[in-house]
């Protein structure tokens, strides 16, 4: 018989929940698991399409007006039309984002490649050549200037080199590149990516009608948007706006300008590096005598590791350009094609131009604070004049 404070306990004890029994079985649960991964991958094919298809209809349109409107051009009509819709694109939460990212690299870089068919190999060296003068002293101008200026502004010292190489060569692909060999942090190549983009879009608006003022010939031209607009995208668009004679110039000016951020980087990442050790308390010195042989293997496997960086830092589009105009100048590619591919490569970055415009963040611009624009502005007035300067356009 149970006694009353036993029978007190007993009412005391917490009651144990037995969870309830899933009446979903094993097999049944691995069959939902590849439903699940087919919705996804779904979901991920049609914001591809989408992105593709709103970047697509926005540069089609943009092309018909460019041709019916030639003073404006279509890649004004692109950028601008694509920035204005942003918000609407921005309402499916980035679905989008996947295929616009397509069009804004991508076609960006195959519209590059087919430019190819339009040039030599010979044309291709003399054009380079000529311009490294003016491509050099700009280059030097522009990170001499990221160090001053970025130093006044009280800028960081990883987002000031992040902002100069960027406007000294190749935008938002410099950055990339450099942001690994200087330790990055992610915020920082966030402000130095929106504040060249800023000036992107700036650069494919203001420097035809500048151009213009200053009645450069379209190989003139064709120097200037190569040496002082940082993406190919950019310079693509400032090029054909202001004459489809200066769009090849352009673009091989940049190419060889994009070429330069293999030293840059090397030279960065040797920088850190040594930096870095000078400034570890607990670095040795290595003894001189019992590793000079283990001191020249390891030498030898650093520069073989920068050989090879050096070789993947190198533009994929950039060798698409080569082979095509190799192609043209064996004879290969029919003269008839030229005009086809040459149109095909204007719709493709007008295509590009709209996926920019689309991917525009404004609230991110505003949270980048105006010492990062005001550093930017500045670099890219110093690249601008000392081109025209150089060029002796001024």
């Amino acid at each position: 018989m149970t006694t009353a404070p036993a029978r007190e306990r007993q009412l005391a004890r917490p009651t144990r929940l037995v969870p309830p029994v899933s009446t979903v079985s094993g097999a049944s649960a691995m069959r939902a698991v590849p439903a699940v991964r087919t919705v996804s991958a779904a979901r991920a094919a049609s914001g591809m399409s989408g992105g593709l298809a709103f970047a697509g209809a926005i540069g089609l349109a943009a092309t018909a007006v460019g041709m019916a409107c030639p003073v404006i051009g279509a890649p004004v009509v692109a950028v601008v039309g694509g920035a204005l819709l942003s918000p609407l694109a921005r309402r499916w939460g980035g679905a989008l984002q996947p295929g616009l990212d397509v069009a804004r690299v991508r076609l960006s870089r195959v519209s590059v490649a087919a430019l190819g068919a339009q040039l030599s190999l010979g044309e291709v060296a003399d054009v380079g050549l000529a311009s490294l003068p003016v491509m050099l002293a700009t280059l030097a101008a522009c990170l001499a200037g990221a160090a001053l200026l970025g130093r006044c502004l009280r800028v960081g010292h990883d987002l000031r080199v992040l902002i100069g190489v960027g406007t000294a060569i190749c935008g938002a692909s410099a950055i990339a590149a450099t942001s690994p060999a200087i330790r990055a942090r992610n915020a920082d190549v966030a402000y130095a990516v929106s504040t060249i983009f800023v000036f992107n879009v700036a650069a494919a608006l203001v420097f035809p009608p500048l151009g213009h003022a200053l009645g450069l010939s379209p190989e003139a031209f064709g120097l200037f948007a190569g040496t002082a607009v940082n993406d190919m995208s950019s310079v693509v668009a400032a090029a054909s706006a202001y004459d489809p004679a200066a769009v090849q110039q352009a673009v091989v000016v940049k190419l060889v300008r994009t070429l330069m951020i293999i030293p840059i980087v090397l030279a960065l990442g040797a920088l850190v590096r040594d930096r870095e050790a000078s400034s570890d308390p607990h670095a040795k010195p290595r003894r001189q005598p019992d590793h000079q042989a283990r001191r020249r293997l390891a030498a030898a496997r650093r520069q073989l590791a920068a050989a090879r960086r050096a070789v993947r830092l190198v533009p994929g589009f950039l060798i698409a350009f080569v082979v095509v105009a190799a192609a043209n100048s064996a004879g290969l590619l029919p003269g008839a094609s030229h005009e086809p591919l040459r149109l095909g490569a204007m719709i493709l970055i007008a295509v590009a131009l709209a996926a920019i415009g689309l991917a525009t963040d404004v609230a991110a611009l505003r949270r980048t604070g105006y010492r990062p624009l005001l550093l930017g502005l500045l670099l890219w007035a110093t690249v601008s004049l000392t081109s025209l300067a150089v060029a002796g356009a001024v």
